[in-house]
C-alpha cells in the first residue's frame, strides 16, 4: 500500500473524516498483524514441489521497508528438484543496493546461512556453508548444507528497501 500525503490549501476545513484518513489509517496499518502470501520456492534446473509440506511466508510493509519472513517444511512426499533454490518476495526489491537476510535450516543440525536480495530482484538466493568444515558459502541445493528430507525445517527472515 503506497501513501502520499495530502497537500493542504489555506482556508480548507479539516474534517475528522479527513483527519481520521490522513492520520488514523496511516497508524493503523503500521500497526496492523503481518500479511500473509506463499512464496514460490524455485530451483536453477528443476523446481521442488513441496507436495505434503508446508511453506509460509508473512510480511510487514511500512513505506518502503518490508519485513519478510519464510518458513518451509518438507514433507515425507516433496521433491526437492535440482539447482541452487530461490524463493519469491512479496514485493520487488529497489533498484539499488542488495540486502542480505538471515536463514536457519534444521533438519539433524542446525545450520546459519544468509538469503541475498539483489537490486530490483523478485526472488531472493539462499547460501549455506557447502559442508560443516567449510566456512565459504555456496548456493542452498537439495544437499547444501545438508541432504534436504522430510522433515527439514528452513527459516528466513529479510528486511529489504521495496521498489
Amino acid at each position: 500500500m503506497t501513501f502520499t500525503p495530502r497537500t493542504w490549501v489555506v482556508g480548507e476545513v479539516v474534517t475528522a473524516a479527513l483527519m481520521n484518513q490522513e492520520i488514523r489509517d496511516q497508524i493503523n496499518s503500521m500497526l496492523a498483524a503481518w500479511t500473509a502470501y506463499t512464496p514460490a520456492w524455485t530451483a536453477v534446473t528443476t523446481n521442488p514441489v513441496v507436495n505434503n509440506g508446508t511453506i509460509t511466508g508473512r510480511h510487514m510493509k511500512v513505506g518502503r521497508t518490508c519485513h519478510t519472513q519464510i518458513d518451509l517444511v518438507t514433507g515425507s512426499t516433496t521433491t526437492y528438484g535440482s539447482g541452487g533454490y530461490s524463493f519469491s518476495l512479496p514485493f520487488t526489491s529497489a533498484s539499488v543496493g542488495t540486502r542480505t537476510g538471515l536463514a536457519h535450516v534444521f533438519l539433524s543440525q542446525r545450520y546459519l546461512g544468509q538469503f541475498h536480495v539483489a537490486a530490483s530482484a523478485t526472488t531472493g538466493t539462499l547460501f549455506f556453508p557447502a559442508s560443516g568444515s567449510v566456512s565459504n558459502l555456496s548456493q542452498a541445493a537439495s544437499n547444501v548444507p545438508v541432504t534436504w528430507a522430510n522433515g527439514l525445517q528452513l527459516r528466513i527472515s529479510l528486511t529489504y528497501e521495496t521498489a
